[in-house]
């Protein structure tokens, strides 16, 4: 008896089948379609992280729901079905199913949770779907793969931060960040590419205003754990995207910064040294991407002023690799006193759109 009971459990989650009128779709059904770095050793679920993570599937059935876990209950996440009409939800700490969408049409229909905030908010643990309807119900294939990859790097300008806070304050609650509003996301679904964003509100290159900095964690699966490495061979974008210095450019004029005197003692670093580290972090993208297009990029906020020395350092660096594929490419700026908006994230993709469509021919 015992063994016929095992053997119906193995069955029901290799199959996941209750009824004709509804399916258990497990996190390892190859027919998700995973975009971003996503843990997948966990033997029960799927490690969310980064930014602009996204989980998808395409199926038939009137209703759907997704099985989550959060670790701080501080993260959000865009729903959204048949890739129109977006809502929003917050999972919680506790182990539960969330309603995604219901009373949906006989037909197809695709599912999209895409994360909105940041890895700081903590890692989202998601353990399949679970569909239902008054007809019977299928798991469709996912799409042909995506022809184009793209992939980021960059601070709070890129992870879309306080991009729906409309006071004008930057307001930290992760409800106002937002990067599927950030220009890196409307890039990408611009020319309806696969996207990896590997971002962080406040970082750098050579300093952050907190402990990590990008060479550190830029090569990272788990965002907080230095042991836990990518393998870039898994993704290999045709344009990478780095939009970095915007925090260093305060951070190195602040000495009384505990960041300041970790990194550099008593002594702000000199042009010489700035160029490097740049110039060494781009560098070390290239050989991961040796084929790649890289844009090397600043803007919106203040360091992208007209005549900024942080554009020359760039400039400089790029100059110093002697590298046809690596671009140089200055977002406008865009003075305000916060973070952009949605309309100046709008501009800020406008204007990288217009130079890779100059410039690459992908």
């Amino acid at each position: 008896m015992k063994k016929t009971y095992y053997l119906f459990v193995i069955l029901f989650i290799a199959f996941g089948c209750l009824s004709q009128n509804e399916l258990v779709v497990n996190f390892s059904n190859q027919e998700i379609e995973y975009w971003g770095r996503t843990d997948t050793t966990n033997i029960e679920s799927t490690e969310l992280y980064w930014s602009g993570t996204s989980i998808k599937i395409n199926f038939e059935g009137e209703s759907v729901r997704a099985l989550l876990k959060d670790e701080s209950g501080n993260n959000y996440y865009n729903i959204i079905i048949d890739s129109d009409s977006i809502s929003i939800i917050k999972p919680d700490t506790i182990k539960r199913y969330y309603q995604l969408a219901s009373n949906l049409s006989k037909g197809k229909h695709s599912i999209e949770i895409f994360k909105r905030t940041e890895w700081d908010k903590g890692k989202t643990d998601f353990y399949g779907f679970y569909i239902n309807g008054r007809h019977d119900v299928k798991l469709l294939p996912k799409r042909i793969t995506k022809q184009r990859k793209i992939e980021f790097y960059g601070n709070s300008i890129t992870a879309g931060y306080a991009v729906e806070d409309t006071s004008g304050r930057d307001l930290a609650d992760s409800i106002y960040t937002n990067n599927y509003l950030s220009y890196a996301a409307i890039t990408a679904r611009h020319y309806d590419a696969k996207y990896h964003c590997i971002c962080k509100s406040g970082i750098g290159v050579t300093i952050s205003w907190d402990q990590l900095n990008m060479p550190e964690i830029y090569d990272r699966l788990v965002p907080t754990d230095q042991s836990s490495k990518w393998d870039f061979s898994l993704y290999r974008p045709d344009i990478v995207v780095i939009n970095l210095l915007q925090n260093d450019s305060w951070l190195v004029n602040l000495p009384e910064h505990k960041e300041f005197k970790k990194r550099f003692g008593d002594k702000a670093p000199n042009e010489e040294y700035l160029i490097n580290a740049y110039q060494q972090f781009t560098a070390n993208l290239r050989k991961q991407y040796p084929n790649a297009n890289i844009i090397c990029t600043l803007g919106s906020m203040d360091a992208a002023k007209e005549g900024s020395k942080w554009i020359g350092f760039i400039e400089k660096a790029v100059a110093n690799l002697k590298d046809k594929k690596i671009y140089t490419h200055f977002m406008p700026y865009i003075e305000a006193s916060a973070h952009p908006s949605i309309k100046d994230q709008e501009k800020i993709a406008q204007s990288l759109i217009q130079f890779i469509d100059k410039n690459i021919d992908w």
